[in-house]
């Protein structure tokens, strides 16, 4: 199964958003929206060959008609308004087979969207990271498919193949930005923390709240309870409390079958918020042939960037 988790600029019009989604088709698992980060992240997965790429092409081509940067705001740093696509072999699909459907999107939205597209880890021959895109992009590095120059209205794009991959937020229960930022900070493996962990800290103007929003790239080093627990410790050192965990989107069954029972009870996440478990679900649905779900309203608890 290929599955591929593109991130769009988008996170507070439930009418735009829930026309994407039904873009995407079937092979749409999950969609997770954050209108403070002002992104929306789809989880696409297909088991027949070429569902996922159509999938994230319909999806892109309706993106790239319904928005623009223009009147974006938000947290989260961004490229453009299709951000990051990254592409994901699942066991026992081999990683080319990912690589291959990264560098065919990079080409296909460069010509038929005239969207610059930068590749990143497994896609990039030189191995370069989704940070270092965003560092260098138009600056010390030109795009590798597409215009020279970003789109005023569309921005560029970062296109990836990448292993898995766990975005998860831990928000605090108040407004302390300063002590999410310490956290994220002391955690992060640039500045001296865990390996393969990227966070940083940000407020959440919709709930007044505080986030350590981490992204968790080499699981084998630190997988996902040995990352919140580090965090939700350093932050309750810091004088704070972590009220709730959100994954954002979806994870192999086998990261939450790593964690304790223990850690799955005080984070609230389950079985269901596997990528297992929601393809099954799909497959059993009325109607999944033909119709993808509609779009948790922003700023509702969704079915829980990059």
């Amino acid at each position: 199964m290929l599955e591929c988790v593109v991130n769009i600029s988008e996170g507070r019009r439930a009418d735009i958003l829930d026309a994407l989604a039904r873009a995407c088709g079937p092979a749409l698992l999950d969609v997770h929206v954050d209108p403070d980060h002002h992104r929306s992240v789809f989880t696409i997965a297909g088991a027949a060959p070429g569902a996922t790429e159509a999938s994230v092409r319909a999806l892109a081509a309706a993106a790239a008609g319904a928005l623009s940067l223009a009147d974006h705001d938000g947290v989260h740093p961004r490229l453009g308004v299709i951000d990051v696509v990254p592409f994901v072999a699942l066991a026992p699909t081999r990683t080319a087979v990912a690589i291959g459907a990264a560098r065919d999107f990079a080409s296909w939205i460069g010509v038929e969207l005239r969207i610059p597209a930068f590749l990143y880890d497994l896609a990039d021959p030189e191995r370069r990271t989704l940070p270092a895109v965003r560092r260098d992009a138009f600056s010390s590095r030109r795009p590798d498919a597409g215009p020279a120059v970003a789109d005023p209205r569309l921005g560029a794009t970062a296109v990836g193949a990448r292993g898995v991959l766990v975005a998860v937020n831990l928000e605090l229960d108040a407004d302390d930005v300063a002590l999410a930022r310490t956290v994220a900070r002391e955690i992060r493996e640039r500045d001296g923390g865990l390996r393969g962990v990227r966070a940083l800290g940000f407020g959440l103007a919709s709930v007044g709240h505080a986030q350590v929003s981490m992204n968790l790239v080499d699981l084998e080093a630190t997988g996902l309870e040995v990352a919140c627990v580090a965090a939700r410790d350093r932050v309750e050192a810091g004088g704070g409390r972590v009220q709730r965990v959100e994954l954002v989107g979806l994870v192999p069954a086998a990261v939450l079958e790593a964690c304790s029972a223990e850690f799955l009870a005080w984070s609230g996440l389950s079985p269901s918020d596997s990528i297992e478990s929601r393809a099954a679900a799909a497959m059993d649905a009325p109607g999944a042939s033909g119709e993808a779900a509609t779009v948790a309203t922003p700023g509702a608890d969704p079915a829980p960037p990059v």
